[in-house]
């Protein structure tokens, strides 16, 4: 499975550095029937090594279907996508196999997906790397090994069916780290779960975002995730629409406080999707004046229907 060279972009920070995540003018279409569905219309996306984001969206926005494209479990039909400076455009199905196999990690809502019950959390975690071909000695130690990163140690030789359920997402997140992939996509890891174990799942994202230098993407609508995250990607229509940063930064004191700020998103078209609290509040409709500040670019409603029928 040959890797592709990715050029150098800006970081979300203003650094530049190699993504590994690369989205560039990315489309999916659909064909149901007679009709086709476009799920993704010109996406645009960068992910550097070692970030951790959220993907938010409604229904239908896109979301799942680049989770899909980003695992190697679908295939775009145009544009251009890199993970860890692999072309998932141009791949052939044996080189996707590999590819999920060994690049990315994946965890599920449904904890049905990610563990087999007749196997114990430990036996669960040695499974990849045994189908993957490491010796038996190997697999159990470094098994062990996640399973403590998790928190779950004393608990290495119970099946899910006697683990409660962040436990069993515990043991899913040691299960997709086993080949040591360079992504973890996660589709609503804490949907199922209540508040406060949803927050120890995130602390455990935290640490081996951090430990492991590992790429997280995390589809969720729950809000308390995206709020912690670095970065949260907002989709709507099949493009990145919004983007949400959060760092560090100090009050009037000199303590430490952490900010967040949200931005519009450019593409390379020169498009820009305006807020819909904003359309409505200015009561903006098919055509807006633009105008040109040396800073800024300023955005009215065209008037010129409203002047006419005063007239």
């Amino acid at each position: 499975m040959a890797q592709t060279s990715s050029t150098s972009t800006p970081g979300y920070r203003g650094q530049a550095r190699q993504p590994r995540i690369v989205c560039d003018n990315l489309v999916k279409i659909y064909k149901i029937a007679d009709l086709e569905v476009v799920a993704l219309q010109g996406l645009d996306l960068a992910v550097d090594p070692g970030e951790m984001i959220a993907i938010v969206g409604a229904s239908g926005s896109g979301k799942s279907t680049l989770l899909n494209i980003l695992g190697g479990l679908d295939v775009p039909s145009a544009g251009r996508i890199e993970v860890a400076g692999y072309d998932l455009l141009n791949m052939t199905e044996s080189d996707r196999v590999q590819y999920r196999s060994e690049v990315i990690g994946f965890i599920w809502q449904q904890t049905a997906r990610n563990l087999l019950p007749y196997l114990s959390a430990r036996e669960n975690v040695e499974l990849p790397m045994t189908l993957a071909g490491a010796p038996g000695f190997a697999s159990q130690a470094y098994a062990e090994e996640l399973l403590q990163l998790v928190g779950l140690g004393e608990r290495m030789d119970h099946k899910p069916t006697q683990l409660s359920g962040g436990e069993q997402q515990r043991v899913a997140i040691a299960v997709s780290l086993a080949n040591g992939p360079s992504v973890i996509l996660a589709d609503e890891p804490t949907g199922e779960l209540d508040t406060a174990t949803s927050g120890e799942i995130f602390d455990i994202f935290q640490n081996i975002q951090t430990s492991l230098d590992v790429t997280i993407v995390i589809v969720t609508h729950d809000v308390e995730v995206s709020d912690k995250v670095q970065r949260t990607v907002s989709i709507r229509d099949g493009r990145v629409s919004s983007e949400t940063l959060r760092f560090e930064d100090l009050d009037g004191e000199g303590d430490g406080m952490l900010k967040a700020e949200e931005f519009a998103v450019l593409d390379k078209a020169g498009r820009l999707q305006i807020p819909s609290e904003f359309i409505e509040e200015l009561q903006l409709e098919r055509r807006v004046r633009l105008k040109l500040d040396p800073d800024r670019v300023n955005v009215f409603p065209d008037d010129s229907d409203r002047k006419r029928d005063r007239e």
